[in-house]
């Protein structure tokens, strides 16, 4: 039973930080047009829906590789903060790059850094928002 409620609440837990990741990357993206899509007259009905949209992108993108993620801290039981904020950091990054790290360094100060420093920040909010509702008790059904 301890092992059905852990599983239900990583699953809870997964889909809480894309939303947050998404939320990050949603305000992250827009920030610099934000005065132009005011002036568009966007509304917050549509910036949920993009957020709403982006979190459905973020858990069909991510899924795999967070599980085996979720797997190694289950089974390690790591409960560090940090940890896992720098792991959604490296996921969320190594899904930018396609795990080929080589020749994709951009201009510094170019839109494809900023657009990977979103995506960074992105991957360690839902890192952190993981931990806050999944990753505090990992192993605890042991």
């Amino acid at each position: 039973m301890a092992v059905l409620v852990r599983i239900i609440m990583a699953f809870v837990g997964y889909i809480l930080a894309c939303v947050a990741a998404s939320i990050v990357l949603t305000i992250g993206t827009l920030t610099p047009e934000w005065d132009d899509l005011v002036s568009l007259g966007m509304s917050t009905l549509v910036l949920w829906s993009t957020v709403g949209i982006g979190a459905v992108v973020i858990v069909s993108v991510a899924f795999t590789p967070a599980l085996l993620l979720i797997a190694l801290a289950e089974g390690f039981a790591w409960r560090s903060s940090i940890l896992y904020a720098a792991l959604g950091g490296v996921l969320a990054l190594s899904l930018s790059y396609g795990l080929d790290f080589a020749g994709y360094a951009g201009e510094p100060g170019g839109p494809l850094v900023r657009e990977r420093e979103v995506l960074a920040a992105a991957g360690i909010a839902g890192g952190f928002v993981y931990w806050l509702f999944a990753g505090r008790k990992a192993g605890a059904w042991k």
